[in-house]
């Protein structure tokens, strides 16, 4: 099995589990902020974790709200540097990304029984017509996204 395929297979096996059920459906932002915080060395700081996923501090405020909602996060004042936004941790975000690695462990299970492929993210060239008798391939959806 490439290596491409089981990483993608994995990520969507877990995703899958992950909007089947209860919890809330994160975006791929929240979700890359949740891991930050959770698994990098703090003190975490808005205009810091702006600056290491090299996106905007009104984004990252914007996922953090979401994620304050939750109760995954919280945002407090730093006392030394009042112009700094501390982010913490809680134990309801800790208690989401517990379940979310046993999603990503029980996908590990499942596609280590899957047969051996390989993926092919080949997009046809631009001159290809776009009609004709064309038999969709099993990455159809990487050529679509690429239109």
């Amino acid at each position: 099995m490439s290596a491409q395929f089981q990483s993608l297979e994995l990520w969507r096996h877990a995703l899958v589990a992950s909007v089947r059920g209860d919890a809330p459906d994160l975006s791929a932002r929240q979700m890359a902020l949740m891991l930050s915080v959770y698994l990098g060395d703090g003190p975490h700081t808005v205009r810091g974790l702006a600056q290491a996923l090299r996106i905007s501090k009104p984004a990252v405020s914007r996922a953090l709200d979401r994620l304050g909602e939750l109760g995954y996060v919280r945002r407090q004042r730093d006392d030394l540097d009042r112009r700094n936004v501390l982010v913490q941790k809680t134990a309801d975000g800790a208690q989401f990304l517990t379940a979310f690695g046993r999603m990503i462990d029980e996908a590990r299970t499942h596609i280590a029984g899957l047969p051996a492929r390989l993926i092919d993210f080949a997009v046809e060239p631009a001159s290809m017509p776009a009609t004709g008798s064309y038999a969709p391939a099993a990455n159809d959806w990487a050529i679509e996204a690429a239109e």
